[in-house]
């Protein structure tokens, strides 16, 4: 059954949401709840988001959205909709390219403009369950956590870490936030985000006003994101599996081991003890 509003997580709706010149005002308004005071964008253009690289040897990247402010900012905002390895590394080698692209022939300062790196992520990177944070802000700096350059950001937002609900949200980001998490379950538009920008933005996500093409486009690209969050779960399904397994395998060869302890001091033969637990006999003659 297909929802009133398209899942935002798709790359169908993700560009339609954020990456056309009809949309870009929403684009404008949610970088802003994310951009300091002094990176505040009054208009912005998109940029081509496929970035070749200078030479053949060199990889390829293809960006979901790349723009850029009035001032200069470069702003490369991506939607990951399942886990990655490497997933840090990749993310700055892309920043690399509106970093390169600045380069000027002939006599220069290397003087740059900022460039942010944004990943709204429909999955969970941090490992360590103590240390995960739904938005993580990252610059470069020095051992005292002074910052040591402030023209290279990456803003990681984990969204299944975000889970305030209707009567919690205290900030427009938080509004954006909810929004784009609960799109797809919305039947209508509720109370809290019944404003302007959250207005058009039902309005283009809503599945009855696209067009045939639009539509047929669209379930593709579910069905896509369908595809890559299967192969993921199955996968972290796999992994926990063996890990599950391991962990039997493990146990039981500890229960070995406490048998032939209890064995040797009952003062059995070591070939016994042997054939009872599957140990071999250095390794009973280590339990000694």
């Amino acid at each position: 059954m297909i929802s009133t509003y398209f899942n935002p997580y798709t790359d169908f709706g993700f560009k339609k949401l954020f990456g056309e010149e009809g949309s870009k005002d929403l684009l404008l308004d949610f970088l802003n709840q994310l951009l300091p005071l002094q990176h505040q964008i009054a208009e912005l253009s998109f940029k081509n988001p496929e970035n070749m690289a200078e030479t053949i040897d060199e990889r390829k990247s293809i960006f979901d959205i790349y723009c850029e402010s009035k001032t200069g900012e470069r702003f490369i905002v991506e939607m990951q909709k399942a886990k990655m390895l490497f997933f840090k590394d990749r993310s700055l080698f892309y920043s690399t390219f509106p970093v390169r692209e600045q380069g000027k022939k002939g006599v220069w300062d290397f003087r740059l403009v900022p460039v942010y790196f944004i990943a709204i992520l429909d999955f969970i990177y941090d490992e360590k369950e103590d240390e995960r944070k739904f938005r993580r802000d990252v610059c470069l700096k020095d051992q005292d956590g002074d910052v040591f350059y402030e023209k290279l950001h990456f803003k990681f937002l984990q969204m299944p870490l975000f889970n305030k609900q209707e009567h919690e949200l205290e900030t427009h980001f938080d509004k954006w936030i909810y929004f784009l998490k609960h799109l797809e379950d919305f039947d209508h538009i509720p109370t809290i985000l019944n404003e302007p920008i959250f207005q058009k933005g039902f309005d283009i996500a809503e599945v009855s006003h696209l067009s045939s093409d639009q539509y047929e486009a669209y379930l593709k690209s579910v069905l896509s994101y369908n595809e890559a969050k299967a192969a993921t779960d199955t996968a972290f399904y796999d992994g926990e599996r063996k890990g599950i397994i391991k962990g039997k395998i493990e146990g039981k060869i500890e229960g070995n081991r406490e048998t032939a302890r209890k064995m040797l001091a009952a003062n059995f033969e070591i070939g016994v003890i042997a054939t009872m637990t599957d140990l071999t006999l250095k390794e009973i003659e280590n339990l000694k």
